[in-house]
């Protein structure tokens, strides 16, 4: 009898330490948010994170442009596995150009590959509430999630706007409220794309993110819900500041007829004539500066190289330097090496399931370095649904949770 009496306790015990299931959970993307701003600016709601939440360096898959790495964040997939190996790409299966900015193939389903957090919520009883966010005004898998915004429609709501749509979704009646809210905001990335990343500009907007943030955090934790709230703010990529100096024109290098198609920067993806592929291999990767690999070569670290809308040879400039037609006419730029810190994130988290004044350690080039692939398994952790197959591992961040 006194056996069966402890297994009891013990049975009670377990259940009442197991993780609950109807928290909810709230991403907030700022673009460009760099991993050391909150250091470099006044970014007090940041500092407070980081103090009584988790905070992190977080690190982007390759190449650290925004809509991979968001597209990465939302599936668990590296850019070379999600469909999206660049902001812009030629795709041999429709013989056709990809870019974010072009309306007809930006809202094609044919280019998301994978399976977005919002769908894999939705396929088991979870709604989701999705603002702005790469892939999410687009059918894929012919699904929206429960609720989102078309970046096609004008005006663009502002950000002040947007942070009113989040707590407007968390405020719905318990049978049509979102357990998964995420919300993308397009700063500070602009300022430092235009201004450079270390600048009066950049750190007026990165401040007000800031501030912003913090609004809407305390409006979240004055619902009748906001106990229940895990409030994470990540980001797609950080910056780098660019130099007219440190610029290679590949129209001066490429000899005319040997290359098909020139594609994107940061990296590049050219497509060799029939019978210049050595040839264009062997004349840029004698280039200082630069990284040089044939399709299916590029190193196993940056998980990268095998799509098919991958060009023959691939070129990624070092950090601040660039490879193309003609130099920026910004100062700063993405999409380099994610091993460099510039390029890593700002990563913060607080709520009932994460862990209080907890920094996640990092090490460079380490297996257990904190990567954005892996947000895609948190999140499933934390509604408490089951994951697709995805390259993140739950193994690798779950040591931020309590």
């Amino acid at each position: 009898m006194r056996k069966h009496v402890l297994l009891l306790i013990a049975l009670v015990a377990a259940l009442s330490c197991a993780p609950k299931r109807d928290n909810y959970t709230v991403i907030i993307s700022l673009d460009g948010n760099r991993w050391d701003y909150p250091e470099y600016y006044e970014m007090p709601f940041f500092d407070s994170l980081a103090a009584v939440g988790v905070s992190a360096r977080m690190q982007a898959s390759f190449p650290s442009s925004t809509f991979p790495n968001h597209y990465t964040m939302a599936t668990g997939l590296v850019p070379d596995h999600n469909g999206l190996v660049n902001n812009s790409f030629w795709c041999p299966e429709t013989g056709q150009k990809y870019s974010m900015g072009d309306s007809v193939s930006r809202f094609d389903p044919f280019y998301y590959l994978g399976e977005p957090i919002w769908i894999t919520a939705q396929k088991q009883g979870v709604k989701a509430g999705v603002i702005y966010w790469v892939g999410s005004d687009i059918p894929i898998m012919g699904e929206y999630p429960t609720y989102y915004r078309n970046w096609e429609e004008q005006p663009h709501w502002t950000f002040e706007e947007r942070a009113d749509e989040v707590v407007r979704l968390l405020s719905l009646p318990e049978s049509e409220r979102p357990r998964l809210v995420m919300a993308y905001f397009d700063e500070p990335d602009h300022m430092g794309h235009v201004y450079g990343p270390i600048s009066p500009e950049t750190k007026a907007m990165a401040e007000h993110m800031d501030s912003l943030m913090h609004s809407l955090y305390l409006r979240l934790m004055a619902l009748p819900i906001g106990k229940k709230i895990n409030f994470i703010l990540a980001g797609d990529h950080g910056m780098a500041q660019l130099s007219p100096d440190r610029f290679i024109n590949y129209n001066d290098i490429i000899p005319e007829g040997w290359a098909e198609r020139i594609m994107g920067n940061l990296p590049t993806s050219i497509w060799a004539k029939e019978g210049y592929a050595d040839s264009l291999y062997n004349l840029l990767s004698g280039l200082e500066h630069v990284s040089v690999w044939r399709h299916g070569e590029v190193p196993d670290s940056l998980c990268y190289g095998t799509s098919s809308r991958i060009g023959d040879i691939i070129v990624s400039p070092d950090l601040g330097w660039q490879f193309n037609f003609a130099p920026a006419r910004y100062q700063g730029a993405h999409g380099f090496d994610p091993f460099e810190k510039d390029m890593m994130v700002a990563f913060r988290a607080i709520g009932p399931d994460f862990k209080r004044g907890y920094e996640a350690p990092f090490a460079d080039g380490d297996e257990s370095a904190f990567r954005n692939i892996d947000l895609y398994p948190l999140l499933c952790e934390l509604l408490g649904i089951k994951p697709a197959p995805v390259d993140g591992n739950l193994d690798r961040i779950k040591k931020i949770l309590k």
